[in-house]
């Protein structure tokens, strides 16, 4: 047994748990023993946002795709990344890496498409917390308006906001998980208050379960609305990134997945339903269409009062925040799983002395939020507290942008546990973990064909634009440059390229050669 300040320790005791070794030594060390069940669910489940999706994500569906079932949609996704889970899970048991991800997919597809899954992994995640900053702003400078009467730039609140999250993103990952469980409650007991209100105050046509019929899902627009409802679920597959802070990742991380996934999908369904109660099957569209992202609030205003409703604007505000700083947490551990492993400067393999935090990830992640909201605040010459076009292109490009390179990467990741398991020899123990990985993979390409197929509808770009190709060309770009820069690294340095998605274990094979 290896005991020291330079990892954490391993015990060699019959029956007891294995610990995690950290490669590089203390300096390169996430802090074990930080998160429990709680702690990790909350932290996954913040990034999901719940007042984001009920008051944003669903509205749009609705309005856009036209699709009442959207309570069934929640359900059939839930189904498909609970078959995702299985081997994703499974995998978490026997790899623990903050790389997640990317590492998963180095040890069943090899070093080179894990680069290309890192940095693609990289990019997704920043796409889509950069672009909460820009509806954050407008929502902020919104309520600034209607309550202080200020009139502010959105890109003002978006910067205090960016600057907190990097403050908090430098603290302690247990201090982080107690601000985003505080918010992520609140925001869950909001919901729920108006989904009580909705079923006990029903519309004209009542507690009908149509929105349940699979005869609401036909349709030209079914597939984009499994694109708009997908968004709603990502943040649970963040789970892994975490593995290295909890004690007992192989117990910990499988079980918040489920969790967050069975949660998720019931939670969004009953919601979904809510609404569609409230606004009656028949009227929903077209009130959706007519309020747009206000189809929430005027439906907690007829029944819970304007108090209510002003409650539900600050915590939708609330709940982005949260969100902002779970992506912004999940990239810094990236860029950390990156920096030790040689496929980003070393510096960002190191972690704070202090909080155990991959310090150089923050403020990477910090620096390019701030450049990207720079950018689009110096286009927009717009008036104040418009809905400009830069506010609504950073959120809607990057949050749908994001969220293909996600769903690639979970279908990549389905493939790497088939072979990974198959590897091993463990196919026939594993059969119908497998199976189930193969299934989840094939319904996440479709799903990802269909964002390709109408990212002008999700990004507002329109049939004939340039952006339909360039938009999700930046994924495309980001894993042509991750096969690239491991080919480079494969010839100066073939250790270096081994040792992609080791992590910890990379650290347990130098001791051995040693």
């Amino acid at each position: 047994m290896t005991t020291g300040s330079s990892q954490t320790t391993e015990s060699s005791q019959p029956g007891a748990e294995p610990g995690i070794n950290t490669y590089l030594g203390e300096e390169g060390a996430l802090r074990a023993g930080r998160l429990g069940t709680a702690g990790l669910l909350l932290s996954v489940l913040a990034a999901t946002g719940p007042l984001l999706v009920v008051a944003g994500v669903m509205p749009t569906t609705f309005a856009v795709m036209g699709v009442v079932g959207q309570p069934l949609l929640f359900l059939i996704l839930g189904a498909v990344l609970a078959l995702f889970s299985v081997g994703y899970a499974e995998m978490s048991r026997h790899v623990h890496n903050a790389g997640a991800f990317y590492a998963y997919i180095s040890r069943g597809l090899g070093p080179t498409a894990g680069a290309a899954a890192a940095l693609v992994a990289l990019v997704a995640y920043s796409l889509m917390q950069v672009g909460i900053y820009g509806l954050f702003g407008f929502e902020v400078s919104g309520l600034a308006e209607r309550y202080l009467s200020l009139d502010i730039a959105w890109w003002v609140p978006a910067l205090l906001a960016l600057v907190a999250v990097a403050v908090l993103g430098l603290l302690k990952i247990d201090v982080n998980a107690k601000v985003l469980g505080v918010l992520l409650l609140i925001e869950v007991a909001v919901v729920v208050v108006f989904d009580i209100a909705a079923v006990a105050d029903p519309g004209a046509q009542g507690l009908s379960p149509h929105a349940f019929d699979p005869g609401t899902l036909s349709g030209v627009g079914l597939g984009t609305a499994l694109c708009f409802c997908v968004a709603g679920f990502i943040g649970f597959e963040q789970a892994p990134v975490y593995a290295e802070e909890t004690s007992r990742p192989h117990i910990l991380v499988p079980r918040v997945m489920f969790l967050a996934v069975g949660g998720v999908a019931v939670f969004f369904a009953l919601s979904s339903w809510a609404i569609t109660v409230a606004a009656g099957p028949s009227h929903v569209v077209g009130a959706a269409r007519k309020q747009s992202a206000g189809l929430l609030f005027g439906l907690t205003q007829d029944r819970l009062g304007s108090t209510f409703t002003d409650v539900v604007h600050v915590l939708f505000v609330t709940g982005m925040f949260a969100a902002l700083l779970s992506f912004h947490n999940v990239v810094a551990r990236y860029a950390f799983a990156m920096g030790r492993e040689g496929l980003l400067p070393r510096a960002f393999g190191r972690t704070s002395e202090s909080s155990g935090a991959p310090g150089t990830g923050s403020v990477l992640q910090s620096v390019i939020s701030l450049a990207v909201v720079a950018v689009f605040a110096f286009t927009d010459d717009g008036p104040h507290g418009d809905p400009t076009a830069p506010v609504l292109h950073l959120f809607t490009w990057g949050g749908n942008i994001g969220a293909l390179g996600v769903i690639l990467l979970m279908a990549t990741a389905c493939l790497a546990v088939i072979v990974f398991f198959v590897k091993r020899g463990a196919a026939a123990a594993q059969a119908w973990r497998l199976v189930a990985s193969g299934v989840a993979g094939l319904a996440l390409l479709v799903i990802a064909g269909y964002t390709v197929k109408d990212v002008d509808v999700l990004v507002g770009s329109g049939p004939d634009s340039a952006l339909n190709w360039i938009l999700p060309g930046i994924i495309a770009l980001a894993a042509v440059a991750g096969v690239v820069h491991s080919l480079v690294l494969r010839s100066r340095d073939p250790e270096a390229h081994a040792r992609i998605g080791l992590g910890n274990e990379a650290f347990q094979l130098e001791k051995r050669a040693g």
